[in-house]
């Protein structure tokens, strides 16, 4: 959940571009309150119940098959989301100790959406 500090370090750079933020995780709700308010995060942080998101968005970490404590655990990324719900792009990392480039994120993502 490191990624999500970082994130709140550049939020207003991606709203620069006209570009919403929110975080999501599977963590429990009392586990992701307690980070929002040790961090003070300035944007949402979600729950993927289940793990419907991680699913759909085709970002599972088949490293962990069926079965394995880990099982349904995403690859750390970022999704770029239309506001129509189209998927634009995603960064998401193989394994689960990289993160995803925010400097190249930032610049792929002015480079779909436009901006300063």
């Amino acid at each position: 959940m490191r990624q999500f500090v970082k994130l709140n370090d550049i939020k207003a750079d991606f709203e620069a571009m006209g570009v919403g933020v929110a975080g999501m995780t599977y963590d429990k709700p009392e586990i992701i309150q307690a980070f929002h308010e040790k961090w003070s995060l300035k944007f949402p942080l979600l729950r993927d119940v289940e793990r419907q998101h991680v699913e759909a968005w085709g970002i599972r970490n088949e490293e962990y098959g069926p079965g394995t404590f880990a099982y349904g655990v995403p690859l750390p990324g970022v999704v770029l989301i239309s506001s129509e719900g189209e998927i634009l792009a995603k960064w998401a990392e193989k394994g689960y100790r990289t993160r995803a480039d925010w400097s190249g994120v930032l610049d792929e993502v002015r480079s779909i959406v436009g901006g300063e």
